[in-house]
């Protein structure tokens, strides 16, 4: 029998880096505090980069990290989701070396960098102080959905998680998330067994990936595909449109395209072919902002979803809203930058702009991550002085504009397990791009870089290895980046 006092044990200095500066070394002291608003692709990438030099922390309001692209495989097979995700705590704090908070942030204060957050099992409000801030937030991908709520990314927001339709499910926990999909798992294996009819609406990349999938795990379920756009995937080039089509009408998947879902009307269910609806469907278009803790002088009042996007400027710094130019006055002196899906896309028009729309995509997030991380360097060395052997070094005298990254013109569509097409050198032109592989190999090319990626997120060498040398290229061979970025 145990008996005695318990004591705290006291937190390791660098896993702890903004609450107990008064028991660190004079020289780690000396070390700039950096948060980070989100733990997944570009939250922790943004980690992995700046630890070196900063005191690093984490928040994210989910305690586990999911590879969204993936995610469709795992409802229709949900022992896959064990590949996709895994808990971030151990792997932030103990292998990383950084904090990590599994909370919620509420508000971010720019005139005062601080950051209130709302840690899991307090009813209490934490108050974080930074020098510099990251924000990786992420979006949702449900715009028709008062709370942006959709099956492909957990509800998490604490305002939201009461409007859901599955809010007797936390997911913020991972076994929340995993309940979450073996209900919708269980629910479609009975409409399999009754032979239902599933309408899917948006035959985007969302759309004909769920399409596949349940034709393939589910047979006996009849699916029909509809878009309003006269052709499937239609950023895409034809020779993938085409090839995706095929495979769909060869796996008798009913395909409607220039046909606007109107649930309401008699002649959009008989146009269709369903004339007494289907038993389930599915809304597959779009995204939507999910950046509650951030002013509104700071976010777009338009946008997909119907705005709420944190506007930034060609440094990738979060921007008050524009008013005549094409970029607002850069906020809290430049220390906050916005990267990946939570910022505006954009710079000015998304087509003739400063900077053209950017897919909402994990790869250019995790390179804007890492201009984001240089320019947070060449800031914090304009201020402070270089780090380490470079502090001999002039200081920098600006920083580095962003572009639209090569490696967001790279699709890789899965077709089911067994076939997929991967598309490259596409832009911001609809139809632009050149499909590269397809059938099985890129179907092998695609786990491949799952596989990779999740590895390299966990923080282990081959996946770091791999994609070190993809963000870190030492010159572009094409693309609208710099000969030597």
């Amino acid at each position: 029998q145990f008996s005695g006092t318990l004591k705290p044990a006291r937190s390791n200095f660098c896993a702890n880096p903004i609450s107990r500066e008064s028991e660190m070394p004079r020289e780690l002291v000396n070390k700039r505090r950096v948060l980070i608003i989100g733990g997944q692709f570009s939250g922790t990438f943004c980690a992995r980069e700046l630890k070196k030099h900063f005191h690093v922390t984490v928040v994210d309001a989910k305690e586990f990290f999911e590879y969204t692209p993936g995610i469709l495989r795992a409802y229709v097979k949900p022992a896959h989701f064990d590949a996709l995700s895994f808990t971030l705590q151990p792997v932030i704090e103990r292998k990383m070396g950084v904090k990590f908070i599994w909370g919620e942030v509420m508000k971010l204060d720019g005139e005062q960098k601080t950051a209130t957050v709302k840690p899991m099992f307090s009813s209490t409000m934490d108050t974080l102080s930074f020098d510099y801030c990251i924000i990786c937030a992420g979006c949702n991908f449900g715009p028709f959905e008062k709370n942006g709520e959709s099956l492909w990314f957990p509800v998490v927001h604490e305002q939201n998680r009461p409007l859901s339709k599955w809010s007797h499910i936390d997911e913020r926990f991972i076994e929340g998330r995993r309940r979450h999909i073996l209900e919708e798992y269980h629910k479609i294996d009975q409409l399999n067994k009754k032979k239902a009819t599933v309408l899917i609406v948006g035959a985007g990349f969302i759309g004909v990936e769920w399409a596949t999938e349940l034709e393939h795990f589910f047979p006996d379920i009849k699916v029909t595909l509809i878009d309003a756009l006269p052709n499937c995937l239609g950023p895409l080039p034809e020779s993938a449109k085409e090839y995706c089509f095929e495979y769909m009408h060869a796996c008798n998947i009913k395909q409607y395209y220039g046909v606007k879902y109107d649930k309401g009307s008699a002649e959009f269910w008989n146009k269709i072919d369903l004339p007494n609806g289907p038993d389930e469907t599915y809304v597959c278009i779009g995204v939507k902002a999910s950046n509650y803790f951030m002013p509104a002088e700071v976010l777009s009042d338009k946008g997909p979803g119907g705005g709420g996007w944190i506007h930034f400027n060609q440094f990738l710094q979060v921007t008050l809203k524009p008013t005549t130019a094409e970029i607002g006055e850069t906020w809290c002196d430049g220390s906050i930058f916005a990267v990946g899906d939570c910022n505006n896309g954009c710079i000015g028009d998304p087509l003739k702009g400063t900077l053209p729309f950017i897919p909402k995509i994990s790869y250019p997030g995790e390179e804007q991550a890492l201009h984001a991380c240089i320019n947070l360097e060449r800031l914090d060395a304009q201020r402070h002085g270089r780090h380490g052997c470079m502090a001999c070094c002039p200081r920098p005298r600006g920083l580095k504009p962003t572009w639209w990254p090569w490696g967001a013109g790279m699709f890789a569509t899965s077709l089911g397990p067994h076939d997929a097409c991967f598309v490259m050198a596409a832009n911001e032109n609809k139809g632009s791009g050149y499909m590269v592989n397809w059938w099985i190999f890129a179907a092998l090319q695609k786990e491949i870089i799952e596989t990779t990626k999740i590895d390299e997120c966990k923080d282990r060498p081959i996946g770091k290895l791999i994609w070190h040398f993809v963000h870190h290229t030492p010159c572009n061979l094409w693309g609208r980046g710099p000969w030597i970025p």
